[in-house]
């Protein structure tokens, strides 16, 4: 719960979520047949179904944006980056919680092997960039981080058609 100064000087209270940041990854795998995007499929229990979204996890205590950025990327789609670039920063909701997102492009992707957490159930499902956009277009990638941080991506150049 917050308090603040509302008009008039009335004391307007709010509930809010503190949170510890975030990061979104939007990995490339390069390959003979062109780029494509990790993207995973992702129960999500607050809605009930599985969601279409790029790799992306809470800060632990103390962890640097990029180190988060590397450990889920691993964990949620079995790749290891040779690198990770900055894209941006933003709020996720900033109505009603204070979670910063840094977003990252992962490249030089390796593959070692999910290790994902105890309650954790997503499954890895690469995309040609142009299926990626499309699924935005169409409306079947709805989650926020990802639409952003993919539109992001493509308007730095940062996706390859092939």
């Amino acid at each position: 719960m917050v308090e603040h100064p509302g008009p008039g000087g009335k004391v307007l209270r709010r509930e809010v979520v503190r949170h510890p940041g975030s990061v979104v990854i939007v990995p490339i795998l390069e390959g003979p047949e062109g780029a494509r995007v990790v993207l995973i499929r992702n129960w999500r229990p607050a809605l009930e179904k599985e969601v279409l979204e790029l790799p992306a996890g809470t800060l632990e205590q103390g962890e640097e944006p990029t180190a988060c950025a590397r450990r889920e990327l691993c964990e949620e789609t079995g790749y290891e980056a040779e690198a990770v670039t900055l894209l941006g920063r933003f709020y996720t909701s900033p109505g009603l919680s204070d979670e910063f997102m840094t977003a990252f492009v992962a490249t030089g992707l390796r593959h070692v092997g999910q290790r994902l957490e105890e309650d954790e159930q997503l499954t890895v499902e690469p995309m040609t960039v142009p299926a990626a956009l499309a699924a935005v277009e169409r409306g079947e990638l709805v989650d926020a981080k990802s639409m952003l941080a993919l539109l992001l991506a493509e308007r730095r150049g940062m996706l390859r058609a092939g």
